[in-house]
């Protein structure tokens, strides 16, 4: 039922209950006997273990068929709106007093058969009241998680949390507009039938930290690594390639070396184009830099990260202090002279770089959107899936996994039984249906 639903762009419960009473096809489905929206609404929620049982079968039935083969995967991630609206998002002193009056409300309630409502609706009510609570309570909880990650006092008094999804976060979508969601990351496999191999939500705005998840979701699911992944420049990060090489998977994407980035950094602290690094002369015997005004930066530490080796070189304050270029070269530096850093990759980043550089490389990128962009806004278009009808990550994500078990079993309709019925039903007649 909520399979034929989502293919025909349906996700709310209401609505298929509604279909059930005149549509032929959901009249079929349920034998001409209609179902409570409740009953369906309650069945997409509650059975997570088989969901995604099911959703690793099909992968199976669907690898047996010859639609994934896992040598290239591509991965991409898209927002998705929450079910909260914008402006049920609170700091921790209205969570807390509403809350409070929640509280204040349960602790009130009478017998539900003394008061003038049914006994249905005041059981209702107490469960709406109780539920409500609870919500608030998990606010709180979030609440803590979004502080605990602010870097300073200012920041944490401004969290803020939705509280009728508090799990959600704001997030920046492609238009522009920040909006209650959550993100989810989707894996497809890169041969033409575009079969979906992996799906998770996440609380963050940012890719860096899901490519590599969404990796070992796969293997878990099909037994199988694929030997390449193509991401976009968002999931790109030393740490991510290193990872991806130790399970044995080739990452491949753009190989920005964060000029760019770099760049608006400098333009935001007001240096001039004459005295970015690129300007600076390094000797290496010396193992010092010379900058464009002929003042000497040497060296003055290093720190390891993932990947990377980072050498520090400074010039001395009085140095700066006294040129007659210091408004270009370092206008917000108080009391301390120009500093540049001086990146040394490790070889294995080298290499990744050097391989992204080739035709081959650069070929394999340019099919990734293609497959994985397609696949995103076919579950947008097609399925519906612009917005969650459920609310918790643990409820969206099933959601998630609903419409993209959906979209698997499409694309298997399409390039396997339909090809078949035409050739009269010989099995494996057939070719891969063109994309």
């Amino acid at each position: 039922m909520w399979a034929y639903a989502y293919s025909e762009g349906i996700s709310e419960a209401r609505e298929v209950a509604r279909r059930c009473e005149w549509e032929p096809a959901f009249q079929w489905l349920t034998g001409m006997k209609p179902i409570n929206y409740h009953t369906l609404a309650d069945f997409r929620v509650d059975h997570r273990e088989a969901l995604d049982g099911l959703f690793t079968q099909v992968l199976g039935l669907l690898s047996v068929d010859g639609l994934v083969t896992l040598k290239r995967v591509m991965h991409d991630g898209m927002k998705i709106q929450a079910s909260a609206g914008a402006d049920t998002f609170r700091r921790e002193k209205k969570v807390q007093e509403h809350l409070e009056a929640a509280k204040g409300q349960v602790e009130a309630m009478g017998d539900p058969r003394e008061e003038e409502a049914t006994e249905r609706q005041a059981q209702a009510r107490r469960r709406a009241r109780r539920e409500r609570q609870e919500k608030l309570e998990r606010a709180l909880e979030e609440l803590g998680k979004l502080q605990a990650a602010q870097t300073n006092e200012e920041e944490r008094g401004e969290a803020r949390v939705s509280e009728t999804d508090p799990e959600c976060r704001r997030m920046k979508h492609g238009d522009g507009g920040y909006r209650p969601s959550y993100n989810a990351q989707i894996t497809t496999d890169g041969t033409p039938g575009r079969i979906i191999t992996a799906a998770h939500l996440s609380q963050s705005p940012g890719d860096y930290g899901e490519f590599i998840p969404a990796l070992d979701q796969t293997h878990q699911r099909t037994g199988r690594r694929p030997e390449q992944g193509v991401t976009d420049g968002g999931f790109i990060s030393r740490a991510n390639i290193l990872a991806a090489q130790e399970r044995g998977v080739q990452m491949i994407g753009p190989a920005d070396d964060g000029a760019a980035q770099g760049v608006g950094q400098l333009k935001r602290q007001g240096i001039d184009p004459a005295f970015y690094p690129k300007a600076f002369r390094y000797e290496a015997e010396k193992d010092e830099y010379v900058c464009p005004a002929g003042k000497t930066l040497t060296y003055k530490g290093k720190e390891r990260r993932e990947g990377v080796t980072l050498y520090w070189y400074r010039a001395e304050a009085e140095a700066c202090a006294g040129c007659a270029q210091k408004a270009k070269c370092c206008p917000k530096n108080e009391g301390q002279g120009r500093r540049l850093t001086r990146r040394e990759e490790d070889a294995a980043i080298q290499q990744w770089r050097a391989q992204m550089e080739t035709p081959e490389a650069q070929a394999i990128y340019k099919q990734r959107g293609s497959i994985s962009e397609f696949v995103n806004l076919w579950l947008k278009e097609k399925i519906g899936l612009r917005r969650f009808r459920v609310r918790g990550l643990v409820k969206a994500t099933m959601e998630l996994l609903w419409a993209c078990l959906t979209h698997n079993i499409q694309q298997w309709i399409r390039l396997r039984w339909r090809v078949r019925r035409g050739a009269g039903g010989a099995p494996g007649a057939s070719a891969v249906a063109p994309a």
